[in-house]
């Protein structure tokens, strides 16, 4: 918390008398520059410690403590600039220096993050600091299959020493009276050295000899805490939800949520209607070559699955000398002789796709998603590949995380196609604002640089 308020007021006046001084060449306001950062490092480890960003599975965790250092950073900045406005103080601060102060204590803060979070990591596994101390009672042969020794090390807790005990002792009904010495010796050790916890590592069919245990401890002090085996530790990866008195592991999250819907709604309404004001005269010419160059409408309207397995017409600047739609529909093939002259630039550089803006309006389908196949291929994918349904769970998308992943265009082995969808899943599972617009990025990036539909 000292390091990061340290940073950010550093930051602060550093940018201020390094702007002053190359513009104006003398210091000036520096008293004001500093009372802005001030406020700025107080706000921002506040907003932290309320998010338990100073937590120590937070900060090793460096994928989380970025995700949450550059949200926490950028809407503090946001609020604090919007305040400014409003009481009309905004003035009294550069711009320059104002944006460097953003880009610089955002990248300190970055670079302080992943030195931290690598040095904690490694006091945590060396027992340098978190040095908590506890024994393992456990089922024989579990501890040397079990990565949770390894996990718990990691994070922190020492064994001091593991009891294991025989699957046929924890089956008796007579177990305290066959481990009985040993348990008290166990007990006797726990008090001598201090002993801070104490972990159960056992299947968890075994109720009886996991309550008469637990029952053989109570006179210790400490907490006892249940390791989950192999086939329970497999659904508690998942997020727990409370629901009620109930807790329940979240197996496959659900459609977004009502808050979620209406995020990436209004990001698909400016972004289409954004897209549509800038793209209109290239739509324009785009239509008039096609009217000129080959026979056909301008337009090509195909069935396509979307939210839920609805179907719908997408559309799309007309590429190819035949319209296909119905139960066979053949993909476009390299050097496919269907494709137009005209058609050939127009998928090469992903212009035949601008019409399904007017799909993103319509609400058939979303800027972001898994691509939308044609009804024939979709009822064939969903009998030859697991899961593959599951896409539907959002609305379709112009481009998605397949997409800029290489995953583009046609699959001619079905091996294709399944990485195709297992990126489509990881996308519906991890959805989110920044992953929408990291997408939309990749995408204006790979088409300008590296196009290679056909």
């Amino acid at each position: 918390m000292l390091t990061d308020a340290a940073l950010v007021i550093i930051a602060g006046i550093g940018c201020a008398v390094v702007y002053h001084l190359h513009v104006h060449a003398e210091v000036a306001k520096i008293n004001q520059y500093a009372a802005g950062s001030l406020l700025v490092a107080l706000n921002f480890v506040l907003l932290t410690t309320v998010q338990h960003g100073y937590r120590i599975k937070t900060i090793t965790n460096l994928l989380r403590s970025f995700r949450l250092t550059v949200s926490t950073w950028t809407g503090l900045f946001g609020a604090l600039l919007a305040i400014a406005f409003t009481m009309k103080v905004s003035e009294e601060f550069s711009r320059a220096t104002t944006i460097s102060f953003y880009l610089l204590g955002l990248a300190m803060l970055l670079a302080w993050k992943t030195v931290a979070a690598r040095a904690i990591a490694r006091g945590l596994r060396s027992g340098a600091f978190a040095n908590s101390p506890a024994v393992m009672i456990a089922e024989f042969g579990l501890p040397a299959s079990s990565n949770a020794i390894q996990d718990l090390a990691q994070h922190g807790y020492r064994l001091r020493r593991i009891m294991e005990i025989r699957s046929n002792e924890l089956a008796s009904p007579l177990l305290l009276s066959a481990i009985a010495s040993r348990l008290d010796e166990l007990v006797g050790y726990a008090r001598e050295n201090r002993i801070e916890h104490v972990f159960l590592l056992m299947s968890w069919n075994r109720q009886h000899a996991i309550d008469s245990i637990l029952d053989a401890l109570k006179i210790l002090p400490v907490p006892v805490h249940l390791v989950p085996d192999a086939h329970a530790a497999r659904f508690l990866r998942h997020p727990l939800q409370s629901t009620g008195n109930t807790w329940t592991a979240e197996l496959r999250r659900a459609p977004l949520s009502w808050k979620e819907r209406t995020v990436k709604r209004t990001l698909d309404l400016l972004g289409a209607g954004l897209a549509l004001i800038v793209f209109t005269p290239v739509m324009l010419m785009t239509a008039l070559l096609i009217k000129l160059t080959s026979r056909g409408p301008v337009f090509f309207r195909q069935t396509r699955n979307g939210f839920n397995g609805r179907a719908f017409k997408i559309i799309k600047f007309r590429t190819m000398r035949v319209l296909e739609d119905g139960p066979t529909v053949r993909q476009a093939e390299k050097d496919d002789p269907r494709v137009t002259r005209i058609g050939r630039w127009l998928r090469k550089t992903s212009i035949d796709e601008l019409p399904q803006l007017f799909n993103v309006l319509n609400g058939d389908m979303s800027l972001v998603g898994p691509r939308p196949h044609a009804t024939a291929h979709n009822t064939k994918y969903e009998q030859i590949i697991g899961n593959y349904a599951f896409r539907h769970h959002v609305k379709p998308g112009i481009t998605g995380w397949a997409q800029v992943n290489g995953y583009r265009g046609e699959t001619r082995a079905i091996e294709l196609m399944e990485k195709r969808v297992e990126h489509d899943l990881w996308y519906v599972n991890n959805w989110s604002l920044r992953l929408d617009v990291w997408i939309l990025a990749r995408t204006a990036i790979l088409t300008l640089f590296k196009p290679s539909a056909y």
